[in-house]
């Protein structure tokens, strides 16, 4: 059962605050991404948090941010690797990709590897544009 009271409540408490962590492309954060509609990607627990990418920064108050997933995906949706501060395969559901308000932003998790973000975007590229 989706928990949409629930998450309206922290919902307007994250849109009420000033804080704004600093940030950069490759870092992946636990992000406050909500509870959503239908196939779109939750957070979980009383945050509602999920480990999210950031693919492409805007300002500091938006990023273009692609959710991550340690659910084992091996498709044309998601891309696969190994993020060095947790040691686990996580998988980047690369159909999930939107903006998101820095204002979500809860805390810093890891950096993904230089490579693996190359590989991130050809990918992607591929999905999108083929």
């Amino acid at each position: 059962m989706k928990k949409y009271d629930e998450w309206n409540v922290v919902k307007k408490a994250i849109a009420n605050q000033d804080k704004r962590l600093i940030f950069k492309v490759r870092e992946v954060f636990w992000l406050r991404i909500g509870q959503n509609i239908g196939y779109e990607t939750d957070g979980k627990g009383k945050d509602f948090l999920r480990p999210v990418l950031v693919l492409r920064k805007f300002s500091k108050e938006s990023f273009f941010g692609i959710p991550l997933t340690t659910s084992t995906k091996d498709d044309m949706f998601h891309y696969k690797f190994l993020l060095n501060s947790n040691g686990k395969t996580n998988y980047a559901t690369l159909s999930q990709m939107k903006l998101f308000d820095t204002r979500r932003l809860h805390s810093k998790l890891g950096t993904m590897a230089v490579e693996d973000f190359c590989e991130l975007k050809i990918k992607l590229k591929k999905l999108i544009f083929e």
